[in-house]
């Protein structure tokens, strides 16, 4: 008897205490991406704008790996039979998910173990903060297959992150980055052991999550928009955005509590 194949990736997207947990799951493949995987995660990023319940988010993979990248059978061979305008459509779909990612005013935590591959990797350097086991192995692996490593902004990304030099060198010669690479070069926050890597992942997101969420969304937005500014471009945006963060009730609420001589509990808004 054959065993049937197993299923086709899918995505886990639960919510408890202000913190998502997005989840892919196909172990036996090292969680893949499909077509279909792609836009819920880009449509489920997206809708993250108009939540008042979600605080934080935690993205990882089920089983030892993180993700693998694109399926080579549901995406890699379905693409060598598109015309160029399908092709594009492709290409600005999953462009959009890091968008999405990076527009989301929650703060991602990308928990990275084994296989971290194409647009897996993209995921993780797409995430605000990233932690990772020993045995996490990163690559932007596109130059392997014959592509381009200026992929779903990774020439725009990586470099910010690791530096010029280093993301060049992952982008030309496709090359796993180790684990200590990617701690060593700042791509990886920290480094812990695979099982406290959830526990750490979910002790962070808690952590932002009891923060003042809309300071922390003001701070993420910041970070991302004063790539394009100047110097005293981002001093005045950061003044504006300062400004407007001590209208909330959070401030106050800080304030009363340093007062009283206590811990705020922040409310979000």
């Amino acid at each position: 008897m054959t065993a049937e194949p197993d299923a086709p990736t899918r995505l886990d997207w639960t919510e408890a205490d202000g913190v998502v947990h997005a989840r892919l799951v196909r172990p036996a493949r090292k969680n893949p991406l499909t077509f279909e995987v792609y836009a819920e995660l880009r449509d489920r990023f997206r809708a993250l704008a108009y939540s008042r319940t979600a605080k934080a988010v935690v993205l990882s993979g089920a089983g030892d790996n993180f993700c693998s990248g694109g399926d080579v059978h549901d995406i890699i061979g379905p693409l060598v039979a598109m015309d160029m305008t399908q092709l594009l459509d492709f290409t600005r779909m999953t462009g959009d998910l890091v968008k999405a990612m990076r527009a989301c005013p929650q703060p991602i935590i990308a928990a990275v173990d084994g296989v971290c591959a194409g647009a897996g990797a993209i995921m993780a350097m797409a995430s605000d903060l990233r932690l990772a086991t020993p045995d996490a192995k990163t690559a932007f692996l596109f130059n392997r297959v014959g592509l381009a490593g200026c992929d779903m902004g990774a020439c725009a990304i990586l470099p910010r992150i690791i530096g010029q030099g280093r993301a060049s060198e992952l982008l030309f010669f496709g090359r796993n980055m180790t684990a200590e690479e990617g701690e060593r070069w700042g791509f990886f926050n920290r480094l812990v052991g695979r099982d406290q890597l959830m526990a750490e992942a979910d002790a962070w997101a808690k952590r932002i999550a009891a923060g003042p969420t809309f300071a922390n969304g003001m701070t993420k937005t910041q970070l991302s928009q004063e790539w394009n500014m100047s110097v005293d471009q981002a001093i005045e945006a950061e003044a504006q955005a300062q400004a407007i963060c001590m209208q909330t009730r959070d401030f106050e609420r800080a304030y009363n509590a340093f007062v009283a001589k206590q811990q705020p509990v922040f409310e979000g808004n």
